[in-house]
């Protein structure tokens, strides 16, 4: 089995295919540019990805593509403009891959989407499944939405297995955004009006998506299905930012705004996204994962964050 991972100078597909070759599993790397390598993996660029991509030297001998490229972010002015732009990577980009990949014999196309497909937050306790009606609300979200069905249909026409795995926030060495500005603050003792959160919320540990991968990349059960995959344990923002802080070795430094206040005042300044990622639930059911696949997260998420913040401390120069 030769796999193709795109997008695999990422923060996922570094650790893809450094997993990979740990476990002898012959693969290639695809990146954007020809100045970039991937260590100990075979690599190709094929530049820029849209609907006019040429993929034929990457699917060469290939018969598993997982699909890891996109593009998160669109600098537009409005979301029409955004949606546009994303969908020329996304969607189209996308469809042209697989059609290639079809029509050079791949046998399976594991796509990584995205939660935001289901939607961007949960009632407390009453976490998205995988057989859940898609309610995207965002440009980023509806391009993935329209992705997985554009695969869908050419997985129909073509016989070419599908697997589509939509993963929430993704954490673990090396993570950047929002995650890594959280860690700064925490290290620097930044008093933070996080401590009376009352929400839920679910993550992935670097560690547990990679191993949760490489089982679709293989398992007979895994063709033709759309898995939400998590560590398994939901946290309030104030738990995370606790257990964080701990596997920092820091004291916490968080005041008990109210949640009703903290919103109010974010949503009042423009930041009502903001407000939802800090505030609001979004909580995803992997029961369909465990049993389809008898599969279960490798590692806690005190361990996963172990690794996060150990990374952190060894890096943050």
């Amino acid at each position: 089995m030769n796999v193709l991972i795109s997008g695999a100078s990422g923060f996922v597909g570094k650790a893809l295919c450094a997993e990979l070759f740990l476990q002898g599993q012959s693969a290639r790397a695809e990146v954007r540019s020809v100045n970039m390598q991937v260590e100990n993996t075979e690599t190709v660029s094929v530049g820029n990805i849209s609907s006019e991509t040429d993929w034929t030297a990457a699917l060469t001998g290939i018969t598993v593509v997982v699909h890891l490229a996109a593009r998160v972010h669109a600098m537009r002015d409005n979301a029409v403009d955004q949606l546009d732009a994303l969908r020329k990577v996304n969607v189209d980009g996308t469809r042209n891959l697989a059609r290639q990949a079809a029509n050079a014999g791949v046998q399976r196309f594991v796509f990584i989407s995205s939660i935001k497909v289901n939607g961007e937050g949960t009632p407390l306790g009453q976490p998205y499944t995988a057989e859940d009606q898609p309610a995207p609300a965002d440009p980023y979200g509806i391009s993935k939405w329209e992705a997985e069905d554009a695969l869908r249909q050419l997985a129909d026409e073509t016989g070419m297995e599908l697997v589509i795995i939509r993963p929430p926030l993704v954490y673990g060495p090396g993570v950047k955004a929002n995650f890594l500005r959280m860690m700064r603050f925490l290290h620097k003792g930044v008093p933070l009006p996080f401590g009376a959160i009352n929400n839920r919320r679910s993550l992935v540990a670097l560690d547990n998506l990679i191993n949760f991968i490489i089982v679709c990349i293989r398992h007979p059960a895994a063709a033709n299905q759309t898995f939400l995959i998590s560590d398994g344990e939901d946290l309030s923002t104030t738990e995370l930012l606790l257990r964080l802080a701990e596997a920092l070795n820091m004291p916490t430094q968080l005041l008990p705004v109210s949640q009703k206040l903290l919103e109010a005042g974010l949503k009042l300044v423009g930041k009502g996204d903001l407000a939802q990622r800090l505030c609001g639930s979004l909580q995803v059911d992997i029961t369909k994962a465990c049993v389809m696949l008898d599969w279960k997260p490798l590692i806690s998420v005190d361990e996963g964050l172990r690794r996060t913040a150990e990374y952190f401390l060894h890096n943050r120069g």
